[in-house]
């Protein structure tokens, strides 16, 4: 009859309003609202805690620099200036920091260890060092801490957009619980135990490196015989040399002329060296690995501290 069924649909009427009272502004239906505190608000960090928070998560930021805070702030989030006071009460903590060290420093200063909640998840996003995310994993065990790796790639533009590659490391029920966060992020792919996302990401940053550099060496050689740069990508990316610099990097930062990718040479280093460790560990004698390591690692020598990755192709010009 009508009016039973009119009944029966009131509470689920009731429910959905409750629902919608209780939803975060910018939420989208459906979505499973976390505590999340974004350790490192660069410009990759920020990004993507600006992304959480458009996807309906409670975030909370932590860098010591003002400006990047006030950025996560204006776009709905929160922050503060020191880690311990941005992850207490969050259900994941995502680190967004340059390397092992400095991850390490955050996991073992006292107050941030205190500060953690008995439940919390603590996810390391940026660029560590395999070997010691499995030994500083283990560490955390023991002190009732869960760690996993998902280190990202796709740029500063895909970070923006959320179309970058997730590298998920760890044991399939941390990551499921990590999932509404991580996935916010773009295509997550589980690579395997604890420490395999950050050996993912070294090697393909080592293969990013080799392939930028022979790209740019190509086009120095090109355009001394006569070819137009433009000419030589446009052919490259449609033949069989073509590959993420040639058909990115570029026609995007480097023909124009603005190298502002927002990944630092001194960052590619770190990574094609922490590879060219794992080659040796596993056994692969990889002279192109040498060589590629060798190159990046002289042109960070000679240029300006600071400077973006594809300025590569301008110090080659040297």
């Amino acid at each position: 009859m009508p009016g039973r069924r009119g009944l029966r649909g009131v509470p689920r009427l009731r429910a959905a309003q409750q629902a919608r009272r209780h939803r975060l502004p910018g939420q989208r239906p459906g979505v499973q609202v976390m505590r999340v505190a974004v350790v490192g608000l660069g410009r990759m960090g920020g990004a993507l805690a600006v992304r959480l928070v458009g996807a309906g998560h409670e975030v909370h930021g932590a860098d010591p620099v003002a400006a990047v805070r006030d950025r996560l702030v204006a776009a709905g989030g929160s922050a503060s200036p020191t880690a311990a006071e941005a992850i207490a009460a969050a259900q994941v903590v995502v680190l967004l920091l340059p390397d092992s060290n400095a991850v390490e420093s955050v996991l073992r200063d006292p107050v941030v260890r205190s500060a953690l909640a008995p439940d919390a998840i603590v996810v390391d996003s940026g660029s560590s060092d395999p070997a010691r995310t499995r030994a500083l994993a283990e560490e955390l065990a023991a002190a009732g801490v869960d760690l996993v790796d998902a280190p990202v790639s796709g740029g500063v533009l895909g970070a923006e957009n959320g179309t970058l590659t997730v590298m998920a490391a760890g044991p399939d029920a941390l990551l499921d619980r990590v999932a509404p966060v991580i996935e916010v992020f773009g295509r997550v792919v589980r690579v395997g135990p604890v420490g395999a996302g950050h050996a993912v990401k070294a090697l393909n940053n080592l293969l990013s490196a080799s392939h930028l550099l022979l790209t740019s060496e190509a086009v120095l050689a090109g355009r001394r015989f006569g070819v137009e740069p433009s000419v030589l990508i446009d052919v490259v990316n449609g033949s069989s040399g073509r590959s993420g610099s040639s058909e990115l990097k570029w026609p995007r930062y480097i023909l124009p002329g603005t190298f502002d990718s927002g990944f630092a040479l001194a960052l590619m280093v770190k990574d094609a060296r922490i590879a060219q460790g794992l080659l040796a560990e596993t056994g692969v004698d990889s002279a192109v690995a040498r060589a590629t390591l060798a190159a990046w690692s002289h042109a960070l020598d000679e240029l300006a501290p600071g400077a973006d990755h594809t300025e590569i192709a301008r110090w080659l010009e040297r």
